[in-house]
């Protein structure tokens, strides 16, 4: 019991000093993606990193076209990384272990339902000069809203909401940047995020 405490916070010590098998990975898989010439954008859990609320995530995700996924797998399948199942949008790191999924541009998030808010095109997406691309922080807020909002095991990504709110300072009326259709929800997660945090 004890060694594997041990175990968990090395690894999350790993984690916060960029030196984990998740940041190992991205670095594989993002090479991979520049060698087959496709456009892609950082998601999901290390987003909302890159984005300032700093926590742990265990697996990687990526924004590419349909079009670039194919090129990825049609280059890199068994030089690297393995399908999670044939035909899958995920696949997994043969060194490390780590998962990677794709999000596909086009595709909707949360419960994968049509809805106003989708995955956008990378190319769409701002870039900043010699860093790794990542969704900017209103892509993302919609993204996560959009996808906690229509799917009941996705509480995480209210959450990271939240704390996007807090930590980057969003006022009120940043909702009128969002999708109509997410902005009742920001609405309420901004309420919860000004009040103060409370000790279990």
């Amino acid at each position: 019991m004890k060694d594997r405490f041990e175990k968990k916070i090395r690894e999350v010590d790993d984690f916060l000093m960029g030196k984990s098998t998740v940041h190992r990975t991205l670095e594989r898989v993002a090479k991979a993606l520049e060698d087959a010439n496709v456009n892609f954008v950082l998601g999901g859990g290390l987003a909302v990193v890159e984005r300032g609320y700093v926590r742990v995530t265990v697996d990687i995700d990526i924004l590419v076209t349909a079009e670039g996924l194919r090129r990825f797998k049609e280059q890199w399948l068994g030089r690297g990384f393995v399908e999670k199942f044939p035909g899958s949008h995920g696949v997994r790191d043969s060194e490390t272990g780590v998962s990677i999924d794709f999000l596909i541009a086009g595709h909707y998030p949360g419960d994968g339902r049509p809805k106003p808010v989708r995955f956008p095109d990378p190319a769409s997406i701002p870039r900043e000069e010699g860093k790794m691309p990542v969704l900017d922080l209103k892509t993302l807020i919609e993204l996560k809203l959009a996808s906690g909002m229509s799917a009941p095991d996705r509480l995480r990504d209210l959450a990271d909401v939240i704390e996007l709110i807090r930590i980057n300072g969003l006022s009120a009326d940043y909702e009128s940047l969002l999708d109509s259709s997410v902005r009742e929800k920001f609405r309420e997660l901004w309420r919860a995020a000004q009040i103060p945090r409370r000790e279990l």
